[in-house]
């Protein structure tokens, strides 16, 4: 096991675009945790880079107490599981994860043994003998896992290894992957761009865009307590709700209408009024009723999407629409005018220029 410490970290590409820009990031050891963004943030890279797939342009990476920044992607310790898996289509389940071994040359016997045992950890005892294009997709992924992680590596790096399953086996391979570490107790880097395998899996996560870090908190921090307006709208499985507001005496403005500003609110810097400012309340704090209510903002109902237990609905206040997470059985009726309180502890002001979080 062994920590992994980036620092100052840049992965610079011809014409001067960085895929990796400047990052300082600690992942503790035995640690699981997630690099998330959208597709070309540079979480990719950042793995890459950390593996010795991709040469850093400048700074530093360790793991445990060695300088790994320019040693062979063979010499660092580290494991990779592709996103598509990259299993050697002529050989079978006992070759594929003996194949690393074979590179080292540790004898036959010794590495077909490991290679056995490894298999029958994951539930591939039976499948030895067939090759890649006879698995299924999940099958594929196991014998993925089981090659990187029969060496007995020092980190786990996982390059989306869920992105190619459907729904149904993702959310079983997902626990899988979680049991899988923590008994394996190794130090692992999983990418993603789902934020729900993000929040599920890691034990804290780097939200990444265009290269740079924009949080790292454990997934209650980044949900709870995002840093700008970006996390805010990446971050959980339905988008907060960002609204460009004006603050009033103790209020927040929403076009014509007004909510309470909430008491803990009230010891931000510089809340005058007239002051423009981006309120946030993500649609599971956002409380939608068919009467009237105080401190609410009242709108017409102008979509529902079923998510199965519940619905997200969406109500028009304004100019704005604002989105509410109901029961299944509370979802109104399209043209239904509601009233949407949100909750306090819950509410999040940022500022519209520099898109940060206001905090005390």
């Amino acid at each position: 096991m062994a920590a992994i410490t980036t620092t100052a970290l840049v992965k610079e590409y011809p014409g001067g675009v960085r895929g990796v820009d400047d990052m300082d990031v600690t992942i503790h050891d035995g640690e699981f945790f997630a690099l998330l963004g959208p597709s070309g943030c540079g979480k990719t890279t950042l793995l890459r880079t950390i593996a010795g797939l991709e040469e850093a342009t400048s700074g530093s990476i360790a793991i445990g107490d060695r300088d790994v920044t320019h040693l062979n992607p063979g010499d660092r310790g580290a494991a990779m599981v592709f996103q598509d898996y990259a299993l050697f289509p002529h050989m079978n389940v006992e070759d594929n994860i003996a194949y690393p071994m074979r590179v080292r040359k540790v004898a036959k016997e010794a590495r077909l043994d490991v290679a056995h045992r490894t298999g029958a950890g994951l539930a591939l005892d039976g499948l030895m003998a067939r090759r890649p294009n006879q698995l299924s997709g999940g099958q594929q992924q196991r014998v993925a896992l089981a090659r990187a992680v029969a060496t007995r590596p020092d980190v786990l790096l996982l390059d989306e290894p869920l992105s190619n399953l459907d729904a149904r086996l993702r959310l079983e391979a997902r626990t899988f992957l979680k049991e899988l570490q923590r008994d394996l107790k190794v130090t692992t880097v999983f990418v993603t761009h789902d934020q729900a395998e993000a929040l599920a899996l890691a034990d804290r996560i780097a939200i990444m865009k265009a290269g740079k870090l924009q949080q790292l908190g454990t997934p209650r921090e980044v949900f709870r307590r995002p840093a700008n307006t970006f996390v805010a709208g990446f971050i959980g499985s339905t988008p907060a709700n960002l609204v460009d507001a004006t603050l009033g005496e103790g209020t927040i403005l929403v076009g014509d209408q007004t909510v309470p500003l909430p008491g803990s609110l009230a010891d931000l810097p510089g809340l005058t009024p007239g002051r423009k400012v981006i309120w946030c309340v993500r649609p599971e704090y956002l409380t939608l009723s068919p009467v009237p209510a105080d401190g609410a903002l009242t709108g017409e109902v102008t979509v529902i999407e079923n998510l199965g237990a519940s619905s997200l609905v969406s109500v028009t206040v304004g100019e704005h629409r604002l989105q509410s997470v109901v029961a299944e059985d509370d979802e109104p009726d399209p043209g239904t005018r509601v009233w949407l309180t949100a909750s306090e502890r819950h509410s999040l002001l940022f500022d519209p220029d520099s898109t940060q979080r206001l905090t005390p």
